[in-house]
């Protein structure tokens, strides 16, 4: 092994990312130094020292082939991400969607980083960006003094955005004679899903509540402040009458079994765990007051006796200017020191992981001094991080992988469902290809380092 190789790589924080860059760095016969606050400093929004906890849903969203996440999921099972292993060993039911039991998860993620004989934890807060070669992946609740230290070091100015996670109520305070198993146009088979129906009078009285109800932050939230996709059920409420049942409480593919008819509105709550002992009320995420939540929520239809397990929270969540003061891969310029996750403003479960994958692969071609990955932008991961990094970019916010980034096909396709499909043939097959160039860094089967992954 070149004396390069030998050297030890710091990772700081042991989130989705920071977990899935110890292990990929590890395989690789890389040393690597973990550094994580918890428990020593525990954050606002995580409730145990497990790596890899998954602080707002359970679900690592779609599974179907000809769909963003579906692409990206295949792009990490290609590159052997671990912690896509391990989702969907702890996989539990979530229809079209890979959901997983958030404790076995987190659990199975510490044992193997916990168990590696390349991994040294330390549980403490880091406060200084470390020595180089490192990957910072301490998450968009990374301490003030860290954050402060990556401003100072990149010269720009802080940015954020507000996060919210919703509640988690016991199973066996569901009124089961009134809310029904069901997955959306799948009448004939057990659902994955549980549905609590609501009809006009119920679904009105419940936003007139719910705009009524005392939040946390009293202040009026401006949007440019709340990232689209995680804003609290109450301020998409506050847009229109009928934002939610055209939204997270859409009644579209359901019948309610007790009249055969589809309800006006429905809450959906999907299991938190293999067991299915505690469910999430699924779009949910909140600013109310605990006492308002308890309140409010205790007047959907079958939820009137219903234990809540966690109430829903809100966090301030941070990331930098990626596309202006990262390089493609990354890495504060002319460094080798990387950002990873959602502090990059890369939003999403899935994508954390494929971060902290990439962070790993580009980190290890620093040190055997190949090329750095550049993974085709016609992909899921790659169109990403061309976002992500794109110095064009105006008035960055964090984004998921979606379509959207897609660039467009050579041919004009109107129909979409059309469209998507060639763009998942073309996105699989030049992904591939890419693969199959870089045998420096990506491992194929029968190859040593693909029996350890």
């Amino acid at each position: 092994m070149k004396d390069s190789m030998k050297k030890q790589v710091t990772v700081i924080g042991a989130g989705l990312a920071g977990s899935e860059c110890a292990l990929q760095l590890a395989a690789r016969g890389i040393e690597v130094l973990l550094i994580e606050q918890r428990p020593t400093k525990q954050s606002p929004a995580h409730h145990t020292s497990n790596f890899a906890e998954l602080v707002c849903s359970n679900s690592l969203k779609s599974t179907k082939e000809e769909s963003a996440a579906g692409i990206l999921k295949r792009e990490l099972a290609g590159m052997k991400s671990f912690l896509l292993q391990f989702a969907q060993a702890t996989a539990v039911p979530a229809g079209g969607a890979l959901a997983v039991d958030r404790e076995k998860f987190s659990s199975m993620v510490t044992t193997a980083i916990s168990s590696n004989p390349l991994i040294k934890v330390e549980r403490r807060e880091a406060v200084e960006i470390p020595a180089e070669p490192c990957v910072i992946a301490a998450g968009p609740l990374c301490s003030d003094s860290l954050y402060d230290a990556i401003s100072q070091r990149l010269g720009t100015h802080r940015m954020s955005f507000y996060d919210a996670a919703a509640p988690i109520i016991a199973a066996d305070s569901i009124d089961r004679s009134i809310v029904f198993a069901q997955s959306r146009y799948r009448e004939d088979e057990k659902g994955d899903y549980l549905n609590c129906p609501l009809n006009k009078n119920e679904y009105e009285t419940f936003i007139h509540e719910l705009l009524a109800a005392r939040r946390v932050v009293s202040h009026e939230f401006e949007q440019r402040d709340l990232f689209q996709a995680c804003q609290p059920i109450e301020e998409v409420a506050r847009t229109g009458v009928d934002s939610l049942r055209f939204g997270a409480l859409k009644p579209v593919g359901l019948t309610d079994p007790r009249d055969g008819r589809r309800p006006w509105a429905a809450v959906q709550l999907r299991a938190e765990n293999a067991d299915a002992t505690a469910y999430n009320l699924v779009g949910f995420q909140t600013n109310l007051v605990w006492s308002e939540q308890r309140r409010v929520f205790s007047m959907i239809s079958g939820l009137g006796e219903a234990e809540f397990l966690r109430y829903g929270v809100m966090h301030r969540n941070s990331f930098v200017d990626a596309p202006h003061a990262l390089t493609p891969s990354f890495a504060i310029p002319h460094t080798h020191v990387r950002l990873a996750g959602q502090l990059t403003g890369t939003e999403g479960y899935v994508e954390a992981i494929a971060s902290g994958l990439l962070a790993a692969l580009n980190t290890y071609a620093d040190l055997i001094t190949a090329p750095e990955i550049c993974l085709p932008k016609t992909g899921a991961l790659g169109s990403l991080v061309s976002y992500a990094t794109d110095p064009n970019t105006k008035e960055y916010q964090p984004m998921h992988v979606n379509f959207g980034l897609f660039p467009p096909l050579d041919e004009e396709i109107k129909k979409k469902d059309e469209r998507r499909r060639r763009m998942t043939q073309r996105a699989q097959r030049d992904f591939d290809a890419y693969l199959s160039t870089r045998h420096d860094i990506f491992v194929q089967e029968g190859d040593a380092l693909a029996t350890s992954l």
